[in-house]
């Protein structure tokens, strides 16, 4: 099994990584965990900005070292205080990671001002979006899933489904919800078999 750090030595680019000063989307059952990941994986203060009613919590109550100390847990009243104060977040710049859960779709001008905002502070947003709500101006959209797996095991699929600078890819990877560390699991039709013996 490849650890990404492998695949970087070797000359590959990050597939993980989210471009600064932008705004990401990720949608699906493990869109939690995706959030977590970069919470955990990014160094500087981490907010957490959702509606006061959403029991649906990005950061669970126990988080790995060295997230509880930089996490700033935000929670508003409606759709538009939540957007205006992912904006105001993102224009800070001591921030590192912005991850906020929208119920309603985005929209393209909502898109728009959210970008603006991460470019102003050089910020990078996560939006936790339900399938088919979020806005044609991020950056790149994933779709995260659990993996059928043993009990012990924490395989997701994390699909890149769209990405304004490159190629979309699917990248089965185990993460043990605790370190800045993945490793990428070889999908089904990619494992390679020794050859048989010559004939």
């Amino acid at each position: 099994m490849r650890t990404l750090r492998d695949r970087l030595q070797a000359g590959s680019h990050d597939p993980l990584h989210l471009v600064k000063g932008r705004v990401h989307e990720v949608e699906e059952r493990r869109r939690n965990g995706f959030a977590l990941y970069h919470a955990v994986r990014l160094a500087g203060p981490v907010f957490c900005i959702v509606l006061g009613h959403d029991r649906d919590r990005p950061m669970p109550g126990s988080l790995p070292d060295g997230v509880s100390e930089r996490l700033h847990f935000i929670e508003t009243k409606g759709e538009t205080d939540l957007l205006w104060t992912i904006e105001e977040a993102l224009r800070a710049r001591p921030v590192s990671l912005v991850i906020a859960a929208a119920e309603k779709p985005i929209s393209l001008t909502a898109g728009r001002r959210l970008q603006l905002a991460a470019e102003a502070g050089g910020t990078t947003g996560l939006m936790l979006i339900q399938e088919g709500r979020g806005s044609s101006a991020a950056e790149t959209r994933w779709k995260c899933d659990p993996l059928p797996s043993p009990p012990d095991s924490t395989r997701h699929r994390w699909i890149l489904s769209k990405n304004k600078r490159g190629t979309i890819e699917i990248l089965d990877v185990s993460w043990n919800g605790t370190t800045a560390a993945v490793h990428l699991v070889p999908q089904a039709g990619e494992r390679h078999q020794p050859e048989g013996p010559p004939r």
